[in-house]
């Protein structure tokens, strides 16, 4: 291969570009990004970075002089369209880029909801530019109204009142983060928040929003309440950035890429990072993951299938998420109806360690504010231990 095009410069895009060099590709390499920065992290964002304690330059993932080393070809544009029969990727700016491999990684963009969309206090929160926005909203000290209790929400939230800000999070499930954790664990971290002054209203969705001419929002909740904010931050999930790559050949929809165990899309075409479609766990179903710590395994293995190497992606997922003093980890893919069984620590005292068993077989572990306990789990998820020997070997 002569040329490889990375489309997204995000943690996915850089890890396989510098896997590239690292496997020894010394012909010309491209990664394109449709953002006017450097690669950067972005979990810092609802975090360190909003509440101020970062500034811009430790967000990103690799010093100038590191970057450079690399000796690529750093493109600002955004990917429009792929023939793959001609090996071309094209621009909306309405340049093309041919290829020999071709790595796509171009990541996901914060869900809208209608009823926010062209209101000045309304924010998402994905890119720098985002956070930058936000912040300066946060600042001033108001009323932040939070849709969505997943992760970002509730980061969000955490900051938020460590700024001094008030702060009420709307969320249309029984308990924050429910299909993550599930609805014990998702009790506890509602607790958590309850403890720390935030107003939270679960089991009910947005009605209505409107915007006064000082600028505040007044929102009509589902159940008829209305509550007032300075600001909103609207964090209901992510989408695949895929649209461009339909009617390319790729099977590509909601769900993202599809690829194989290897993150082989096509000939000469690998997927990495939040748009990868890929077979997991014993049944092999195809799930797809936006964690960062999966972005940061998928880059360079897809570096690496394509050039040539035959071994499957394996992983056991990883999310971790700090809000105030705690820290709440997560490992492997539970959902909500799985058992639940608390082994060190009690969900009342906010500081626990849980299995997640479906039917006979362990299939994940939170822990909050327990990173070694938690972390030692890893191992029996990796070896497919059941979920009557993960409990038996706690002590």
């Amino acid at each position: 291969m002569d040329r490889i095009v990375v489309v997204g410069a995000g943690l996915a895009g850089l890890g396989a570009a510098e896997e590239l060099r690292r496997q020894g590709f010394e012909r010309q390499l491209v990664l394109l990004g449709d953002e006017p920065h450097d690669p950067y992290d972005r979990p810092p964002l609802s975090k360190q970075f909003l509440a101020g304690e970062w500034g811009e330059e430790r967000l990103y993932l690799r010093k100038p002089e590191r970057l450079a080393e690399l000796a690529l070809e750093h493109k600002r544009g955004v990917a429009a369209g792929l023939d793959l029969s001609r090996k071309v990727v094209h621009l909306a700016e309405g340049e093309e880029l041919s290829y020999d491999g071709l790595v796509l990684a171009t990541g996901s963009r914060a869900r809208r909801l209608p009823a926010f969309e062209g209101l000045a206090g309304a924010r998402v929160l994905r890119s720098l530019e985002d956070a930058l926005l936000l912040r300066r909203a946060l600042l001033e000290k108001g009323r932040l109204l939070v849709v969505g209790a997943g992760f970002i929400g509730m980061e969000v939230a955490a900051t938020a009142r460590g700024l001094g800000c008030r702060v009420s999070v709307v969320e249309p499930l029984e308990a924050p983060l429910l299909r993550a954790l599930g609805p014990a664990a998702g009790a506890a971290c509602a607790e958590l928040h309850r403890r720390q002054g935030v107003e939270l209203h679960l089991g009910v969705g947005v009605g209505s929003v409107t915007e006064t001419a000082e600028g505040r929002l007044v929102v009509e909740l589902a159940d008829k309440s209305r509550l007032e904010a300075d600001a909103a931050v609207v964090g209901v999930g992510a989408v695949p950035n895929v649209g461009w790559l339909e009617g390319s050949g790729l099977e590509v929809g909601p769900g993202g890429v599809a690829c194989d165990a290897r993150l082989v899309a096509a000939p000469s075409v690998v997927v990495a990072g939040d748009i990868a479609r890929f077979p997991f766990g014993p049944s092999r179903a195809a799930v797809r993951l936006e964690h960062r710590t999966n972005a940061a395994e998928q880059g360079p293995h897809a570096a690496r299938s394509l050039l040539g190497e035959q071994a499957d992606f394996e992983t056991v997922p990883y999310v971790w998420s700090d809000q105030y003093d705690q820290k709440i980890q997560l490992l492997g893919l539970p959902e909500p109806d799985d058992e639940m069984a608390v082994v060190e620590g009690e969900l009342e005292s906010g500081r626990f360690l849980a299995l997640y068993g479906r039917g006979s077989r362990l299939v994940g572990a939170v822990g909050f504010s327990m990173p070694r306990a938690l972390m030692a789990v890893r191992n029996l998820l990796l070896k497919g231990a059941s979920f009557e020997e993960a409990l038996g070997a706690r002590p």
